[in-house]
């Protein structure tokens, strides 16, 4: 075979898959989609939702809030 032949066969591989990336593209792209899709579902199936009481929580973080430490800012007219 000849470089010539070589360097066509080459060329003409190039333009196969250049005109097929797209459709190559788009399935590899769903491929990982439906993975990343299938990893959401496991987890999602993980979780539970715990009942409670919303006064505690409400109360919580009014006690969390009273807890903070304030910082009192003067007026400094003296300028």
């Amino acid at each position: 075979m000849s470089v010539l032949a070589i360097v066509l066969i080459a060329c003409a591989v190039v333009v196969v898959i250049g005109a097929e990336w797209p459709r190559l593209s788009t399935r590899a792209h769903a491929g990982t989609e439906a993975r990343a899709r299938r990893e959401r579902d496991r987890v999602k199936a993980q979780l539970r939702v715990i009942e409670g009481d919303r006064d505690d929580f409400a109360e919580s973080v009014r006690r969390d809030l009273d807890r903070l430490p304030v910082i009192e800012e003067h007026d400094d007219r003296s300028r």
